[in-house]
């Protein structure tokens, strides 16, 4: 397989981070496709990336003609079929869940041509596991963009022994192809790097939360404070999504059996009360305008 830069790439899932993704690789210049079974989000992703495209027009950030090359870039389609084949990478963002994801990565198995290197953006779920699902294990990995997509700089490229080198090289030019700072994990460990490091800080402070020590105001204006974090603990699991972090805590307690690793008590009753931060209006803190356009 060789090391060409991936020019044409599908997106699997319309969420918020996938069509982030798509609207990154499209404002530089690669040919993406965004593809989700559900309409509705397919078409919120739709309206999302062109307000995304005419807000940066308003604030002076891009021109009109690079508004109009992103908007000519990215494609939607609900047909995974149609989205995916022909294309040379596939990163896949859909649900936090191993059995959700073992499925897509059989079908895409299946649609794509053997050069298309399959990757999935989990935060927690090792490419390893995925590429035991198909008969290539040596086109999968992990591509892990971190929330906001548009605006966060890293992404953690995690290989298994399995992946080649020449796939290896595709995706780190890939990611500075489009304007990312790749960093290569060449073992893989649930978490990887930065939320390994994350969760220890998150898991404290939200046990200070929950057994009443200080409100969660106060303990994010410690880390910020004393810290100096951009953006307090508590309040980064709201923006970031309760869901996504309980979900995969629990993977990774599930994988390792470490009780250190098994979410806090009230991240499992937050999750279960659909109290996942921001995206429903209300986690640590409450976002009156989150839960209107939810309404909506």
């Amino acid at each position: 397989m060789s090391a060409k830069i991936a020019e044409e790439v599908a997106i699997v899932g319309a969420g918020a981070m996938g069509r982030q993704i798509a609207l990154q690789c499209a404002l530089h210049g690669v040919d993406v496709t965004l593809n989700d079974d559900d309409a509705e989000a397919l078409e919120d992703a739709r309206v999302f990336a062109d307000r995304y495209l005419a807000g940066r027009v308003a604030k002076g950030r891009i021109t009109e003609e690079k508004r109009k090359d992103a908007a000519a870039n990215l494609a939607f389609d609900a047909d995974l079929e149609k989205a995916a084949a022909g294309r040379s990478l596939v990163i896949e963002a859909i649900i936090e869940d191993f059995a959700a994801k073992a499925d897509v990565f059989k079908r895409l198995e299946q649609i794509c041509p053997p050069s298309a290197i399959l990757a999935t953006n989990s935060s927690n779920i090792c490419g390893s596991r995925l590429a035991e699902v198909i008969g290539s294990p040596e086109r999968v990995l992990n591509l892990h963009f971190f929330n906001p997509a548009l605006v966060m700089k890293l992404v953690e490229v995690v290989i298994h022994p399995g992946v080649s080198e020449a796939v290896l090289d595709s995706v780190v030019k890939f990611c500075r192809r489009i304007g990312k700072t790749p960093v290569v994990m060449r073992k893989e460990i649930p978490g990887f790097i930065v939320n390994r490091i994350f969760r220890s800080l998150t898991r404290e402070a939200v046990r200070l939360y929950e057994d009443g020590y200080a409100s969660a105001e106060d303990i994010d204006l410690a880390v910020t404070a004393g810290l100096g974090h951009p953006m307090g603990p508590l309040r980064l699991l709201d923006t970031t999504g309760i869901d996504v972090s309980y979900l995969a805590r629990l993977d990774e307690y599930e994988q390792t059996g470490d009780e250190a690793a098994k979410p806090n008590p009230i991240l499992k009753t937050m999750y279960e009360k659909g109290e996942w931060g921001k995206k429903t209006g209300k986690g640590f803190y409450a976002y009156l305008d989150s839960a209107k356009k939810k309404k909506t």
